[in-house]
């Protein structure tokens, strides 16, 4: 069984008096509905499970229920004897999203204190969207990940006290030994070629088979097509989003990295406002890591968004490397010198950052240049710029060296992340190993005498 950090979060909670009704958040096939389910046998008599994609596509009884009365009653028709009480019966609500009036009921499903409940959902930011009743209060919205690139080092033998050591390391600024550096970044490169899709991750522990990675990789990619033709009604949009999905693969291997709007359907001066549906669909299902240009960088970056000017990053590292090599792993593992990975690096410090810090951004400026990543570092007040470097010529970064330079924006440090192994820092810039990243996070000021 794969080790997930989420695992601690939802016991916690589920051990606790919290009223609220957890919703977990993510896109399909990340593993939330395995990890609700492994926690709630464990933790409860009675589990219920509720799958409302299943219920749509058979007998449909839960499909016009509107009050908690009819909820009970059609719930005992399916559960019988599992239903229990409050404190003994965990009812679990999977892909409640097809359902959205659901999302609403859940206000008086915790009222009522009957059972208790817990629920997921893979497009969760659509369907809140368009609920006329969103039950503030009511929830606790988490959102969950596949498997960041600390969970893949634990699904491959690493142990806590390793971990522990490689973030001591990272926390004093410390290199780790030739030794573990090698080992450490061989697992980060079979990363790229594996991502962190359980299914994916459980074939390469299993098989170590490329071609079998692929197929299961390849199926979820076919997935997440599917389900754009099942949440969207004109057909056109559904063209549309899977146009600009099938178009991040390519779009990654051009300098600017990003979605040319002319692009979708062949049209010069097409703009960005004519899709704004599908942007938001592919960014909401969690399918697509959106990251916001920033011209004018000061914290909070979302202040300065510029909502037109995003890149799309494929969600999983693993299903961008296998649209660009296939089944040739040799251009990430064999350090192929003619082969640019900028892409691929720069898509899996997405996927983490996304992780770690929820919101991402870049910083675009025409006269500067154009950074890789910013994020908010609460700890100092300020913006962390962080450069993405995947050849030996990491020490060149003009636009992040123009950009720090800048007094106004006030940057206390910045990051530029690559292969090489020694952490050492040269004025307001750290150059640290690639892999560091997983243990990047925005840390919040120390709470002490804070009171208002």
């Amino acid at each position: 069984m794969l080790f997930r950090k989420i695992r601690a979060y939802i016991e916690e909670l589920l051990r606790s008096d919290e009223n609220k009704i957890l919703l977990i958040e993510g896109a399909r096939q990340i593993g939330k509905s395995y990890i609700i389910r492994d926690v709630g046998t464990n933790l409860y008599k009675n589990f219920v499970e509720i799958n409302f994609v299943e219920d749509d596509e058979g007998p449909g009884i839960f499909k016009n229920v509107h009050t908690t009365e009819e909820f009970y009653l059609r719930l005992s028709m399916v559960a019988g004897e599992r239903l229990g009480s409050y404190d003994d019966t965990l009812v679990f609500i999977d892909e409640i999203q097809y359902y959205p009036q659901f999302l609403t009921l859940l206000k008086f499903l915790k009222e009522e204190h009957r059972y208790r409940f817990i629920s997921s959902g893979s497009l969760l930011g659509i369907a809140l969207k368009s609920t006329t009743s969103v039950p503030v209060g009511s929830i606790i919205l988490k959102n969950m990940y596949q498997l960041d690139f600390e969970e893949f080092l634990i699904a491959n033998g690493f142990g806590q006290d390793a971990i522990a050591f490689m973030r001591t390391s990272f926390e004093q600024g410390q290199s780790l030994s030739p030794e573990v550096h090698d080992k450490v970044l061989d697992l980060f490169k079979r990363y790229l070629l594996v991502g962190g899709m359980p299914d994916a991750v459980n074939e390469y522990l299993a098989s170590h088979n490329i071609v079998k990675v692929r197929e299961v990789q390849e199926s979820i990619k076919v997935l997440y097509g599917i389900d754009a033709s099942r949440y969207e009604d004109e057909a056109t949009k559904k063209l549309y989003i899977r146009r600009i999905y099938d178009m991040i693969p390519s779009q990654m291997e051009n300098k600017k990295k990003r979605i040319v709007v002319k692009d979708i359907r062949d049209i010069k001066g097409d703009r960005f406002s004519n899709y704004t549906e599908e942007f938001e669909y592919l960014i909401n299902s969690g399918i697509a890591i959106a990251s916001y240009a920033i011209s004018n960088p000061k914290y909070p970056l979302a202040e300065s968004q510029m909502k037109n000017l995003l890149k799309l990053y494929m969600n999983d590292v693993g299903i961008l490397s296998s649209q660009l090599y296939q089944y040739n792993i040799q251009p990430i593992l064999g350090d192929i010198p003619s082969v640019n990975l900028g892409a691929v690096y720069e898509s899996v410090v997405a996927q983490e950052l996304k992780a770690h810090f929820n919101k991402v951004f870049y910083y675009d400026n025409k006269q500067k240049g154009e950074v890789d990543f910013l994020v908010d570092d609460s700890s100092t007040m300020s913006i962390l710029p962080i450069e993405v470097k995947s050849g030996k010529d990491y020490t060149v970064h003009s636009a992040l060296d123009k950009l720090t330079s800048v007094p106004d924006y006030h940057i206390v440090s910045s990051i530029v992340l690559s292969n090489n192994r020694e952490v050492r820092v040269e004025g307001n810039i750290h150059y640290l190993p690639v892999y560091y990243v997983m243990f990047l996070e925005n840390r919040l000021p120390a709470l002490k005498d804070q009171y208002f």
